[in-house]
């Protein structure tokens, strides 16, 4: 049976992994323009872009930071439920997000995959916590 402590934990878990990708998308624009003649320099040229880019690294921080809470969850959690409740809640979070800064989500298919994703997750916990 899951704790509220738990649940917690993925709930932020998701909202950090969720709240971040548009963030971190929105980082990386202009990565693409940097064009160097070799491989080597190219991969460097990136990742000090990216590295000194406070629009990309804050995110990062905070996105590597629900990892860090996924892996403590994962020790005291079920692994069946945690991964499928993080993961979703996390695709809803980042659809929510993106929308909340302009980004096209999609039509009425995404809502409507939306809408069962978190049909699924309800289940999901219900289930859980009748154990």
């Amino acid at each position: 049976m899951v704790t509220a402590g738990e649940l917690a934990s993925m709930v932020l878990v998701a909202m950090l992994w969720g709240g971040t990708n548009p963030f971190l998308k929105m980082g990386t624009e202009g990565l693409e323009t940097i064009k160097r003649r070799s491989r080597a320099r190219q991969l460097l040229a990136e990742m000090k872009f990216l590295i000194l880019n406070y629009k990309y690294i804050l995110p990062f921080l905070l996105n590597q930071c629900g990892s860090l809470v996924y892996y403590i969850t994962l020790a005291s959690t079920d692994l069946s439920l945690a991964v499928p409740l993080c993961n979703s809640i996390a695709l809803l979070v980042t659809v929510a997000t993106g929308k909340a800064l302009g980004e096209d989500i999609g039509g009425q298919g995404a809502v409507l995959g939306m809408m069962l994703t978190a049909c699924g997750v309800t289940l999901c916990i219900t289930s859980s916590m009748s154990e």
